[in-house]
């Protein structure tokens, strides 16, 4: 049903034009498609034999050795029967290889196109995710691919067969009897007018329909999302009376569709069938004055009904057609999206990257401008330098800048002035999957995919085998966990890791991190929201992940950083401060020992806190 909401587009040249170059898709498979094109043109032609054979059928019978066939000549009642019999026969076999054949290409030209959709997609820029909506985004590969799918499979065939059941229908009865003709044309804009405008209704209560229905997803959607807090606020019946008083509109929507539909099937048989009634009577008084045979007079009767069909379907198809035009504009829109590697190619000429990065890295004067704020500056003139094996910690009130820090370092944006030199060298100058292969991010909010706990380690090292995944647990204080399940390591973690605890997923992220082996380390608040033993042993599986690794590490809580080589305090966007805790904290008005006053008012350090290390980084 989200097709039925899919806007149209105008039927001009050049959205003609953008929709025709997705032909390529086709291209690969053009023989098969020429083979299924060239079996609809002749099943729909022997479509258009049978009212003949079945008119010379009435007449061989009720005139034998009188009834013609055109090219064959004169045929007997059993050789007509035959010759229909045979033709059903034809048609049957060709409609067959038309359908597979399209079918077939559709499938494999659209699965192609899915395929470039989702590797344009996943190779964008942060800054068109940031601008964009999820559900606009997978409505791309979704909805939009799928309304090109039934306008290649179905209307694109439908198009070209009633295209020659009208044409030739139209001939075939003109040849027939031009009198029947004229009376039966006179039938039609009636016909036609009731369609358009019955049309017009139901397509109109379709639309609101769908959107009435869509506003109770919505609710079912942001009921189940926050289902704790209903619950705990106890407004079942509260969420209930909204999700009914959306149903009601549904089908209050529905209700009148269904009364205008079933208007539009009475109105349409009695004018269909009165058409049909007019043409009888008139063509059996042809018949009774011998103007007209009984063959003929059948044989128009079907042919009118083919062009009646071909013209019933015109308006849908049309339809079809506005709307794959539209979805075919927003899927090219997508494949022109510059992905990063355009946005930033890295220099060529300055050589291939090593084997290995040292670790060391500089901001040197950065300034930076989110693309979708332009107008406020979120860095301002930063200079920070961390040595190889050497472990930052950047602090500072929220919107500070921290985060923002990182993503620059994960080239996730590039800085709007100044550099960010990677052991020496511009960033830039590195190849994009090499440098972050070169990283590992263990965050705050550790987000898992669906699959196994196996599936999830070994996301930071496609292709490692089961001992290097067990090690890589192991040092991350997962193992003993992952074993006690009764499926190990084959665990399913569910949606986003909801089978586990959060000490347990943040050990699972530490642990693919470990397995990536990365030469530079970004840490989010790892340890914020965890209880003291999980906290305990996330921080020992940290200790172990961040030796002799660079490493950055985002704190809000400054007892996990006291330790840290440097820390870096941020206000708005600068760098105000930097030293070790000791220095830092002796400075009498400094930033960072207010800040440490203000938590150490709320009891966040304690002697227990001399014992830990620095341990985290990234988080804006």
């Amino acid at each position: 049903m989200a097709q039925d909401r899919l806007p149209k587009a105008a039927l001009n040249r050049e959205n003609l034009r953008q929709t025709f170059a997705l032909a390529r898709y086709v291209r690969p498979y053009r023989a098969r498609f020429l083979s299924g094109l060239t079996t609809l043109f002749i099943s729909a032609t022997l479509g258009l034999a049978f009212p003949l054979l079945a008119g010379t059928l009435i007449d061989s019978a009720l005139n034998p050795g009188l009834a013609t066939v055109p090219l064959l000549g004169t045929l007997s009642l059993n050789q007509v029967a035959l010759l229909l019999a045979a033709s059903v026969t034809m048609q049957a076999l060709a409609s067959f290889n038309s359908a597979l054949s399209f079918n077939r290409v559709g499938q494999s030209a659209l699965a192609d196109l899915r395929r470039d959709c989702y590797g344009r997609l996943i190779s964008l820029p942060m800054a068109f995710f940031a601008q964009r909506r999820v559900g606009e985004l997978t409505s791309r590969i979704s909805t939009d691919v799928a309304q090109i799918e039934g306008a290649l499979i179905d209307a694109l065939p439908q198009i070209c067969r009633q295209t020659v059941f009208l044409l030739g229908g139209i001939t075939m009865i003109a040849l027939t009897s031009g009198r029947l003709t004229a009376v039966m044309l006179g039938t039609l804009p009636l016909l036609i007018a009731a369609a358009v405008f019955f049309g017009r209704r139901l397509r109109g209560f379709a639309r609101e329909t769908q959107d009435q229905l869509a506003a109770t997803n919505t609710i079912v959607e942001e009921t189940l999302q926050a289902i704790a807090s209903v619950k705990a606020f106890a407004n079942e019946s509260f969420e209930l009376g909204r999700y009914e008083r959306a149903n009601a509109r549904v089908l209050a929507a529905a209700l009148s569709a269904a009364r205008w539909r079933a208007v539009f099937v009475a109105f349409f048989i009695v004018a269909l069938f009165g058409g049909i009634v007019i043409v009888l009577w008139f063509g059996a008084g042809l018949l009774q004055s011998g103007g007209i045979s009984p063959g003929q007079l059948t044989r128009f009767v079907l042919y009118t009904t083919f062009v009646a069909g071909a013209m019933g379907q015109a308006a849908e198809l049309f339809s079809q057609l506005q709307k794959t035009v539209g979805a075919t504009q927003r899927v090219r829109e997508l494949l022109r999206e510059p992905t990063e590697i355009a946005v930033g190619a890295p220099d060529t000429t300055a050589g291939p990257p090593p084997a290995r990065l040292r670790g060391e890295v500089a901001f040197a004067a950065v300034s930076f401008r989110y693309p979708s704020r332009p107008d406020v500056a979120v860095l301002h003139d930063i200079t920070l330098t961390a040595r190889a094996g050497e472990r930052i910690a950047l602090v500072g009130p929220s919107g500070a800048g921290k985060s923002t820090l990182t993503a620059l370092l994960l080239r996730f944006y590039a800085p709007d002035s100044g550099r960010l030199l990677l052991d020496g060298r511009d960033a830039r100058d590195y190849p994009l999957h090499w440098l972050r292969g070169q990283m590992a991010i263990v965050p705050q909010d550790v987000l898992l995919f669906g699959g196994t706990i196996a599936e999830n380690i070994v996301y930071g090292r496609p292709g490692a085998d089961d001992a290097a995944i067990r090690e890589a647990a192991r040092l991350a204080n997962a193992d003993e966990f992952i074993s006690s399940f009764p499926d190990g390591y084959a665990t399913l973690v569910g949606d986003r890791g909801i089978q586990l605890s959060g000490g347990q997923r943040q050990r699972i992220a530490i642990a693919r991190a470990i397995l990536k082996d990365p030469a530079i380390l970004i840490l989010d608040e790892a340890t914020s929201s965890l209880d003291s033993e999980s906290e305990r042993l996330v921080q020992v599986a940290l200790e172990r992940l961040m030796a002799g690794r660079t490493t950055f590490i985002v704190a809000h809580r400054l007892a996990t950083i006291r330790t840290a080589d440097r820390i870096a305090v941020l206000e708005a966007g600068r760098v105000v401060e930097l030293g070790n805790h000791t220095e830092l904290s002796a400075k009498p008005d400094g930033l960072y020992r207010r800040l440490s006053s203000l938590q150490f008012g709320q009891g966040e350090f304690s002697t227990a806190d001399d014992s830990l290390t620095a341990t985290t980084i990234i988080k804006a």
